[in-house]
């Protein structure tokens, strides 16, 4: 399974552009498009724009989890603020198709502003998961914004999101690691499109507690090259299994916020 990526024909924009921040009088057009427009992609995909108002500066990572209104007014899911009956879906990244230094997805870091995006709601996408059982066609909400939870019974007091589910409680895949840097390289075991996604927590042999994914170089065609690390490995080692947890594939079938647990 691999993440889709946008297909439109549109002109000027697709689903991986964030527009804004929007100021009223500055000349700069937004939005471009007409609130709740689809746009299709490979993998089932589609994505839907919706208005995005941030406060304060804002990081946005792949797989993060949205809930859009009726007016297609869009905030980060949590428990608290989750609305039932609300449709919701992932932020697929903000990076153009994949180039040797980009990527098909990645983090944006925005102001308090007024913004327009496209929120994925059909279709494999990267997911924000505390837990993933996979196989299992229902998820829930959790305090952290953003971010979801599929474990293998429901708990109590969260949201359930109908409409979703996971290949794979994991991701693994080998590497190359050198005592002393942060990069992966000699990456074995993956697919173009197929992650792992920045923000995941990686483990295996020589790599520290707690590391993350802070950053993916890609080949042209999309296939992890190296991987940039938050700590530096603690030992040498070649072939080495590395396992991805926290953002991993999902498939969407237009999920939204079907009751309380």
């Amino acid at each position: 399974m691999t993440i889709a990526t946008s297909q439109t024909d549109r002109l000027g924009t697709n689903p991986f552009v964030v527009e804004g921040p929007i100021v009223a009088g500055s000349g700069i057009p937004g939005p471009n498009f007409a609130l709740g427009a689809i746009a299709g992609g490979d993998r089932e995909s589609e994505w839907v724009y919706c208005q995005l108002v941030l406060a304060s500066q804002t990081t946005l990572q792949p797989g993060q989890w949205f809930q859009w209104t009726r007016d297609y007014v869009a905030s980060l899911l949590t428990t608290a603020a989750a609305v039932v009956g609300q449709r919701c879906g992932v932020f697929s990244g903000a990076a153009q198709p994949p180039t040797l230094t980009g990527g098909p997805v990645g983090a944006i870091t925005l102001a308090a502003g007024t913004y327009y995006i496209w929120l994925q709601r059909n279709g494999q996408a990267p997911s924000q998961v505390a837990t993933a059982t996979a196989a299992l066609v229902v998820a829930e909400t959790t305090t952290t914004a953003g971010q979801a939870s599929a474990p293998a019974s429901a708990t109590a007091t969260t949201k359930a999101i109908a409409n979703v589910n996971f290949a794979a409680a994991n991701q693994t895949f080998t590497a190359t690691t050198v005592n002393g840097s942060n990069l992966l390289t000699g990456i074995a075991g993956l697919s173009a499109g197929s992650g792992p996604f920045i923000g995941a927590a990686v483990s295996g042999t020589g790599i520290a507690g707690g590391t993350t994914i802070a950053g993916i170089t890609y080949s042209p065609n999309g296939v992890v090259q190296s991987i940039t690390l938050s700590a530096a490995a603690t030992a040498n080692g070649t072939g080495i299994t590395v396992t991805a947890t926290g953002v991993l594939e999902a498939t969407l079938m237009r999920p939204f916020l079907s009751k309380v647990n």
